[in-house]
């Protein structure tokens, strides 16, 4: 089975940084676009960053120019690396994979449990 596992969460400061990892587990035959997306309690769940397989990368507008989304050579983990953190970027933060498990699977999605971030002043 295909895991999805999210670290790097915390308690920061405004102002601070940090960066999450987002680790895709056991053999995958091909991975198409990873992406972080976040949520906070009573809200829908938000896309942050998405970078495709091509390398090509998207953000949210609130997010542009302060958060930075990649990946390995493997293309099987991702990192969301987020500076000058504010408190409205405080949310669980989720991870989201398109990969194949094989060449006779379509590409499926798939989620980790999330990290949570919480940012204060």
């Amino acid at each position: 089975q295909v895991q999805v596992v999210e670290s790097g969460g915390g308690s920061v400061q405004a102002g601070e940084s940090l960066r999450l990892s987002c680790v895709v587990s056991r053999n995958i035959f091909a991975t198409d676009a990873m992406a972080w997306y976040r949520q906070i309690p009573g809200k829908e769940r938000e896309l942050v960053a998405q970078i495709y397989a091509s390398g090509t990368t998207t953000y949210a507008d609130s997010v542009r120019g302060r958060f930075t989304i990649s990946r390995d050579g493997a293309k099987n983990t991702a990192y969301l690396q987020m500076n000058s953190l504010t408190s409205q970027d405080s949310a669980v933060y989720y991870c989201q994979v398109r990969v194949q498990r094989s060449r006779e699977r379509r590409f499926e999605t798939y989620w980790g449990q999330g990290t949570q971030v919480t940012v204060s002043s």
